[in-house]
């Protein structure tokens, strides 16, 4: 196990290094400039703001300055939104709003989901499934921010039961984008659950437990649910990450002032030093959350040997 982690750390550095280079230099061909108001100064202005922020330095420099200071954990400043200060010092108090409302939403949708598909697979062709799979449909097909909308029209607006946006009071802020949050990881959970339980429940496994005397909760809990997870959590692992990190259109329309919001921001104004910050925030967070997944394998399932070897 040791020597699966070490392979991975080492792939999960180059892979790193990779999309930081690729970031870097597509933010250089964008067009725009990351100066604030940069039509507005004179040549001489502009020149001294280059200047200050290495800008005006050649490519292959600044490309070499910006990974070094990856190196020591140093990922740059806004020179425009916030006037010099650390883009890590940005994302970390924009941290909390959206891995609140991530986790939430997160838990929140893969408990139901899952709960939801055991009863279908339990209760194939019955109401129950059919529901089940209505909901997976609706909640797949239509976007987490209609459902924001509807939510914030009803339950906010009209009904008055909770805000209707602005980050107040952290908990009551946070229940409508939660929910609209979780319908996907919902929808997803109670599909992938009640499909692999089906066809694990009609395994010869589970008729020889049948056999054997097994009650009906210990072939649904041991047996079925349990090697039912597996396709699960390689699903929802990356979805985590894209949640946790804060969804772009749910954050705009509650004002909630996450790292999704703020990304929007900085793309609007050509803030290319959060931009990239943002984006090897979230690769890293990618990359950990895979390595977790495939740990889970094992924890879940001991016949799955990450290491390799022989059986």
């Amino acid at each position: 196990m040791a020597k699966y982690i070490g392979k991975r750390l080492i792939y999960m550095v180059i892979t790193l290094a990779l999309i930081a280079t690729f970031t870097f230099f597509l933010m250089k061909v964008l067009p725009g400039s990351p100066v604030a108001s940069a039509d507005k100064l004179s040549p001489e202005q502009r020149a001294v703001v280059e200047a200050r922020y290495g800008l005006d330095k050649p490519l292959p420099v600044q490309y070499f300055d910006y990974m070094f200071g990856l190196l020591q954990g140093d990922l740059g400043i806004s020179i425009n939104q916030f006037k010099g200060k650390d883009v890590t010092d940005v994302i970390l108090s924009r941290m909390g709003p959206s891995a609140q409302i991530g986790l939430q939403g997160m838990l929140l949708g893969t408990v139901l989901g899952i709960l939801l598909g055991m009863i279908a697979a339990l209760r194939q062709n019955s109401w129950v499934d059919y529901s089940s799979t209505f909901i997976a449909i609706v909640g797949i097909s239509i976007p987490s921010f209609v459902f924001a909308s509807l939510l914030q029209y009803w339950f906010g607006l009209k009904w008055g039961l909770f805000p209707v946006a602005l980050w107040k009071d952290g908990f009551m802020s946070s229940v409508l984008p939660s929910i609209a949050l979780a319908m996907f990881p919902l929808a997803t959970a109670a599909r992938f659950i009640r499909t692999e339980m089906i066809e694990v429940l009609g395994s010869d496994y589970i008729t020889l437990a049948k056999a054997k005397g097994a009650s009906g909760s210990e072939i649904a809990f041991k047996h079925a649910f349990r090697n039912a997870l597996i396709p699960l959590v390689t699903v929802l692992g990356p979805m985590a990450v894209a949640i946790l990190t804060g969804s772009l259109v749910v954050e705009q329309i509650f004002a909630i002032p996450g790292i999704g919001e703020q990304f929007v921001k900085s793309i609007m104004v050509n803030d290319f030093a959060i931009i990239m910050g943002t984006t090897l925030f979230f690769s890293v967070f990618l990359i950990v959350i895979i390595l977790l997944v495939d740990i889970l394998y094992g924890v879940i399932d001991p016949r799955i040997r990450l290491s390799g070897g022989k059986n």
